[in-house]
């Protein structure tokens, strides 16, 4: 974060200040006080069952300078009405002071933060780089991200979700992105937003926040994305696996689950051997290429990186090869197309070792009304596919298709567990549900006990 004073904050956020205004703060602030460092300060939250005030003096042991409170404190604070406001104005300030930040936004129903991820490993050997470390996607997570660049950073890598109508566009206002990404338009938060259309006016929010100068970078896995080149009056790259593409993969194989490839843009073509895993994976790869061709980088650092990068947040297509016994962890979230990826996926790995393959799967949320239709769509997909057991988690939608997949649903997640005795070596177990189920304890739980079974201590 560029550096300010106490008084300099306080004037900016019309709050009242009860500390000394010559206070610097350099870090960007945080809303956990175990993490507060010093440079540091302190957004105190209110949330459903805790309230940020309570650990203020945590956040002072910690290094923070000062805390932003909605009422005076102990210790030095400035009080406003309304502390998310407060965040969202002075990252506009530090936004307008970083003119020569490119800040390159992420939005689309699913990829964003594999896509990110992805993308940072790229830029990071072109220049400094922020991003975010998990999905700050919203109206908290995206002015810290953008809070922690300075004059030193040359770019900014944001994620915008929206769960609402507005939600992009007022993110756009404080983070002024140069470089637009919409990865593509699905289903999920469809219980939110009440329609498809409802999506796709949310993300071409995106696109319509870019100036004339700006880049608009498009997917064209749907019908939507490609169609909101019409919104932009500059530049606009579009990305695929189809020859119209101007950014596209050819000679497409699969080898051990990961995607191997040449990439293909106006400079040239350049193989792509990905570490990550899943045929899902190339989209993000090229919307990442896409970015390096706006930016005029050379087509040898692009592949190199889409060949290099790895995925740094939790939960997303992690192998944990538990001796000889496979676990896919894609606990993160879960929606139509990133559950079908995941499917495909899990059938890949158990031809290539020749076992069975286990997929656990739990609620798709936010589906809304289309939760029962497409949760038994998957169902139907998981036994076109091969998939040896499906095992459905308080989740009978799916249903039960009829052929040789065995089906099992199990209540809870304890009742489940059961099913490890049947487990054999060359298995291959995957474990997908939506974020609020919490199936990264499951897939733990299948680890320990798989590896206490075969008799190896952790």
């Amino acid at each position: 974060m560029i550096t300010l004073t106490a008084g300099e904050i306080a004037l900016l956020i019309g709050g009242e200040l009860f500390c000394d205004k010559d206070l610097l703060v350099s870090k960007a602030p945080v809303f956990d006080s175990r993490i507060a460092k010093p440079g540091s300060f302190f957004l105190a939250l209110k949330g459903a069952s805790t309230d940020g005030h309570e650990f203020i003096a945590d956040a002072y042991r910690n290094g923070a300078v000062f805390s932003i409170t909605t009422h005076r404190v102990d210790g030095p604070c400035i009080v406003v009405p309304d502390v998310i406001e407060a965040l969202s104005v002075i990252a506009t300030f530090v936004r307008k002071r970083l003119e020569n930040l490119t800040v390159i936004a992420i939005t689309g129903s699913q990829g964003k933060t594999s896509t990110k991820d992805l993308l940072a490993h790229m830029l990071i050997a072109v220049g400094p780089t922020i991003a975010p470390s998990g999905s700050f996607n919203n109206d908290l997570g995206m002015p810290i991200t953008l809070l922690e660049c300075d004059e030193r950073t040359r770019f900014c890598i944001l994620e915008m979700g929206a769960r609402h109508k507005g939600d992009i566009t007022r993110l756009c206002e404080i983070a002024q992105p140069n470089i637009a990404v919409v990865l593509t338009v699905g289903t999920a938060h469809i219980g939110e937003f009440g329609s498809q259309q409802a999506i796709v006016e949310a993300k071409s929010e995106l696109v319509k926040a870019l100036t004339s100068d700006g880049i608009a970078i498009l997917g064209s896995y749907d019908e939507f994305t490609p169609a909101m080149a019409e919104l932009h009056s500059g530049r606009t790259i579009i990305f695929g696996e189809n020859s119209s593409s101007q950014v596209r993969a050819a000679d497409i194989e699969m080898r051990e689950g990961r995607p191997h490839f040449d990439v293909v843009t106006p400079a040239g073509r350049d193989a792509v051997g990905m570490r990550l895993v899943g045929a899902h994976q190339i989209s993000n790869a090229l919307a990442v290429a896409a970015v390096g061709t706006a930016l005029s980088l050379p087509l040898e650092l692009i592949a190199s990186s889409l060949s290099t990068g790895e995925i740094s947040s939790k939960w997303r297509m992690e192998l944990h090869d538990c001796g000889d016994l496979l676990i896919i962890n894609d606990s993160y979230n879960a929606n139509p197309v990133s559950m079908a990826a995941a499917l495909r996926t899990l059938v890949l790995f158990a031809q290539e070792r020749g076992g069975a393959a286990w997929a656990f799967v739990g609620k798709m949320q936010e589906l809304g009304e289309s939760q029962a239709e497409q949760s038994l769509t998957i169902g139907t997909l998981a036994h076109e596919l091969g998939i040896d057991h499906l095992v459905v988690i308080n989740a009978p939608e799916y249903g039960s298709p009829v052929g040789a997949m065995s089906v099992h649903h199990h209540p809870t997640v304890e009742s489940a567990l059961k099913l490890l005795e049947h487990f054999r070596a060359g298995d291959v177990v995957l474990v997908k549900a939506s974020r609020s189920e919490h199936f990264e304890l499951l897939a733990q739980e299948l680890e320990r006990m798989w590896m206490e079974k075969i008799g190896v201590s952790e």
